[in-house]
């Protein structure tokens, strides 16, 4: 009988075991995040969580966010981690986010965390524009460092500057959000005519426009001061110019998406994405992190770049960006790269 117990209880152990085994939730997490960093997020968190599996769906943020947008009432999504603060606003105004206050959030900077209470979103990083300029090729055509935006509107820089496409790149967004917010709603759009006269095309990335000045095929690209950075450390011919205006800068966050039928791992998740280990993972990617004293100085960054961030009206942006990506697409969009 003894014998018949001991078999009976290593079943019931194997079968624990064996259920165990099986109870890996699956995650299914939209990002904007670049795909090169998506393994190494997901391995990172899963040496903490290797019960949770992450099935990333990754685009660039204006698409990301549409996606989103039209799957309102039927939710594909557990998670998004790693879109523009900008698009997590409207999708809060849309009622399609969790509120939710991870474990550790008070010790995140207060600007990178959603200000209902509980918060819908909480920041991670955040990324700063620049204009990326290759002085190798800059020379070659004669052409000056430009010092502020309105330098880019100049007949010298005619077919010599490339920026991203807002419609899906956050970068772009930003870019176009905040000279609305400089120049004013009037004088942004008679900005941005002038500055279309002078553009050679439109990416849809937010790094294309710096990598293509860095392999010197463009002299100029609107981009963030970050990727400026990288490029000029692996030996491009770049000066990184931070306009005198000042500079947008957008945030990638997080959120739950509401109605998700896995809401406990979502939140193991989402604790997780607010760690010191998870800030020091984004510090590889960016130079402005959301928690206070872990960003380790980046090579090259622009000493005087967080001075120059403007006070960025997120309201703003996010209540107005349909509009605003309407008037850009009907005035702007003949210059786009081609949708790959």
């Amino acid at each position: 009988m003894a014998f018949r117990k001991t078999l009976l209880t290593a079943a019931a152990a194997s079968l624990l075991v064996a259920a165990a085994a099986k109870a890996e939730v699956e995650l299914t997490v939209y990002t904007a995040v670049e795909a090169e960093d998506l393994k190494r997020y997901a391995e990172t968190f899963n040496q903490d969580h290797p019960d949770i599996k992450i099935n990333w769906v990754r685009d660039s943020t204006g698409i990301v966010t549409a996606k989103l947008l039209a799957e309102k009432n039927n939710p594909q999504a557990d998670v998004v981690w790693g879109l523009a603060a900008t698009s997590l606003l409207l999708l809060k105004t849309e009622g399609m986010l969790e509120p939710y206050a991870p474990k550790g959030v008070e010790k995140l900077d207060k600007k990178f965390v959603d200000k209902s209470t509980p918060p819908a979103w909480v920041g991670m990083d955040a990324w700063v524009a620049s204009v990326c300029f290759n002085t190798v090729e800059g020379e070659k055509l004669g052409l000056p460092v430009p010092k502020t935006w309105k330098d880019l509107t100049k007949p010298v820089y005619k077919g010599h500057v490339i920026m991203p496409n807002p419609n899906s790149s956050g970068t772009g967004f930003l870019d176009v959000s905040s000279w609305l917010q400089l120049f004013g709603e009037k004088g942004g759009w008679e900005y941005m005519d002038a500055l279309h006269e002078n553009i050679a095309r439109y990416t849809h990335s937010g790094s294309a426009p710096c990598k293509l000045a860095a392999a010197g095929e463009i002299p100029i690209g609107v981009s963030f001061a970050f990727r400026g950075a990288k490029s000029k450390a692996a030996g491009a011919p770049l000066e990184i110019v931070v306009p005198e205006e000042g500079v947008g800068w957008d945030m990638e966050a997080t959120a739950i998406v509401a109605g998700t039928a896995k809401l406990e791992a979502a939140k193991t998740l989402v604790d997780w994405s607010i760690s010191k280990k998870a800030n020091e993972m984004y510090n590889t990617g960016y130079a402005v992190v959301a928690m206070p004293g872990v960003a380790k100085p980046v090579e090259f960054f622009p000493e005087n770049l967080v001075d120059k961030m403007i006070d960025n009206d997120f309201e703003f942006a996010a209540n107005n960006r349909a509009a605003i990506l309407e008037e850009w697409q009907k005035r702007y969009d003949s210059k786009s790269d081609p949708k790959g």
